[in-house]
């Protein structure tokens, strides 16, 4: 089973199916933010089923460079910030974290700052139902990681980031 295809539990595709191509492709990308990847999902076009569409968003992702990979790391705001590509989704994924006690939250920003010094991009972390206090332990434990190990981490947790954001696209 592709790791985004693990986040499906029933979802309605015909939506999505029927949307003009540059509004799906807007969609895609705010689940991921890489246009070739999501003109490549919109390009197969209609999906039988989610688990089919989750499917092929999966596969497509394999077909990424690390500099895919890397920028889309970077269309993602700091756990703490709000922006990024897609700044609802953020917020509210990262919406528990965010009634840490103060404590919490500044010594995510200190460490979150740390991070990008040494790997060059933002903490990724699926954030969606961690308390801030998850978070940090986890962004501390990351921090020990070499190199190739966190960047593999990382698209990890942006895959399954994506893959949430799939499901509620088609749900």
């Amino acid at each position: 089973m592709s790791p985004i295809s693990s986040w499906c539990r029933w979802a309605l595709i015909e939506d999505f199916n029927a949307l003009p191509e540059e509004q799906a492709a807007d969609y895609l990308y705010g689940c991921f933010a890489n246009r070739r990847w999501a003109a490549e999902v919109c390009s197969r076009r209609p999906y039988a089923d989610a688990q089919s569409f989750l499917t092929a968003a999966s596969v497509a992702l394999n077909g990424l460079t690390d500099d895919d990979w890397v920028a889309a790391f970077k269309a993602h705001p700091r756990i703490g910030e709000g922006g990024g590509d897609a700044p609802e989704s953020s917020r509210r994924e990262q919406s528990r974290a965010m009634q840490s006690a103060a404590v919490t939250l500044a010594a995510l920003e200190a460490e979150n700052r740390r991070y990008e010094q040494k790997f060059g991009h933002v903490f990724l972390i699926r954030a969606g139902g961690r308390s801030g206090e998850e978070i940090l332990s986890e962004l501390r434990r990351r921090m020990t990681n070499d190199p190739a190990t966190e960047r593999a981490e990382a698209r990890r947790e942006l895959t399954e980031i994506a893959g949430e954001r799939l499901v509620e696209l088609v749900s």
